[in-house]
């Protein structure tokens, strides 16, 4: 999920054979690629004067909707997708925080019209994305340049979300230190969730209508079929920025990841409330899902280089995967030991910490390895790599991380991914709902992936995956 690791953060979720990754998807072909050309240093800016929509809309009119090939079921699944997985992230907070916590109990529990709204949710949320955005606009850190697009512009972006989480975290110790009862967010995460996903509803829609005021050059190619169903849900618009500020870019990393690890702060709070003090198993789940933001936020800039950025259009896919699933599904186990406390041994954590120390060993090295190889193939530390030709004139790595698996990463993130859910137990099956949504989401993308780069690179595709044999798991897949 870090954001070398993922459209990841980039598609976000699976559900019912229906998937995309968010912290951890590439543009088609990268998991194993390096070198980028240079390219020209123009700036793209998305706002146009009104004339542009008669030739956006000409452009459509010419171009078939059956051009662009139609992921996660075309129309059938743009239509259900945004009604079963709202839902979905609705049941599974609201079992997370009840005393059986089964997803196996049918017709589950309907919450009440009390549980689902409080008008200080919606306060908080807008309050929170507020927030984000002026530190977004804040002149903290550097600024870098995505790829380029395809009228030859790149556009720039601040490299500042670490920042972001360290003022909010000091906001929240000053909060903590006046006394402010944070444990109250148990009680709100069933409003949050509403809120969320009300304004992720919202939120489309206004992207959806202001993409017929672009040119189409600035249109996705995967959002743009004509099909206005399909359109809302995939992203109709690449790159929708109002003046500097660009929209998508600003909701992948910042309000809905930092926001995760402040709710799981909330439920410890929460802990502290009913018992005194937060137990083992909260502290490890906080500090692992906390390293995993802070890795991501530390390495904002690689998120620029991800399928996310570079080929999804913002619509309601991004942002409910932005603004709600992932703060409020990917933190389940949290709110899960709030109400079913764990206890573990020394040698269990002990064992649960070596687990999360080795998967995130591997998740940065690997990325690390291949960040170093794009920037500069000369490095010292990558020099020696072995590498195929392609004809496309990009090499692909087969030495190295990337020569033990095509995916190391993916690797090094499932292990962490089951260190989150060990702290919880056996007893029931929700805190394991991360962990085997990741894997079924990583394992789709791979074979994605591989669809497409076996399209693009051909016979040094078929060299390359002879060399590397192991897709994710060394000698098992």
């Amino acid at each position: 999920m870090a954001a070398e690791g993922s459209d990841w953060l980039r598609g976000r979720f699976v559900i019912f054979n229906v998937c995309r990754g968010r912290f951890h998807l590439q543009a088609a072909g990268q998991g194993a690629l390096i070198g980028i050309p240079s390219q020209s240093q123009l700036h793209l800016h998305a706002l146009h004067r009104r004339p542009i929509m008669r030739s956006n809309s000409q452009a459509l009119k010419h171009r078939s909707s059956h051009d662009t090939e139609r992921e996660f079921g075309g129309t059938l699944g743009a239509l259900c997708i945004p009604v079963f997985l709202p839902l979905t992230v609705l049941f599974l907070v609201g079992v997370s925080r009840s005393p059986d916590a089964s997803v196996l109990q049918w017709p589950p529990p309907l919450p009440s019209t009390e549980q689902l709204w409080d008008p200080l949710a919606l306060v908080l949320l807008l309050g929170w994305v507020a927030l984000h955005a002026l530190l977004y606009v804040m002149p903290l850190g550097k600024v870098s340049e995505g790829l380029v697009l395809r009228d030859g512009a790149r556009l720039k972006y601040p490299i500042n979300g670490f920042y972001g989480l360290c003022v909010s975290s000091v906001l929240l110790m000053l909060l903590l230190g006046l006394g402010a009862p944070l444990g109250y967010l148990f009680e709100l995460l069933l409003p949050l969730a509403v809120c969320a996903i009300a304004v992720s509803f919202l939120f489309s829609v206004y992207l959806y209508i202001r993409s017929f005021w672009v040119p189409s050059h600035a249109l996705a190619l995967g959002g743009n079929t004509g099909n206005p169903v399909y359109d809302f849900f995939i992203g109709r618009e690449l790159n929708p920025r109002i003046g500097d500020f660009d929209l998508k870019y600003f909701c992948e990393l910042r309000p809905g990841l930092i926001g995760w690890v402040v709710i799981n702060l909330g439920m410890l709070m929460k802990e502290v409330e009913l018992r005194g003090s937060p137990s083992l198993a909260m502290i490890l789940v906080n500090s692992f899902q906390l390293l995993y933001v802070a890795d991501a936020l530390w390495n904002e800039e690689a998120v620029l280089t991800t399928m996310d950025i570079v080929h999804d259009g913002f619509g309601f896919m991004l942002v409910f995967g932005d603004l709600a699933w992932v703060p409020f599904t990917y933190g389940l186990q949290a709110s899960f030991l709030v109400v079913h406390p764990q206890s573990l041994s020394s040698l269990g954590a002990a064992t649960i910490i070596a687990l999360n120390g080795i998967g995130y060993y591997v998740f940065r090295k690997s990325n690390s390895q291949k960040n170093q190889f794009r920037r500069d193939p000369t490095h010292p530390s990558v020099a020696g790599l072995e590498t195929i030709a392609t004809a496309t004139g990009k090499r692909l790595l087969v030495s190295g991380w990337w020569g033990l698996v095509r995916h190391p990463n993916y690797l090094g993130d499932l292990l962490m991914a089951l260190a989150w859910s060990l702290p919880c137990g056996f007893s029931h099956l929700l805190p394991y709902f991360y962990v085997v949504y990741f894997a079924v989401l990583l394992i789709h993308r791979e074979a994605r992936d591989e669809r497409l780069c076996r399209a693009k690179y051909g016979l040094a595709w078929d060299t390359y995956c002879r060399r590397v044999p192991y897709r994710i798991f060394p000698y098992i897949y």
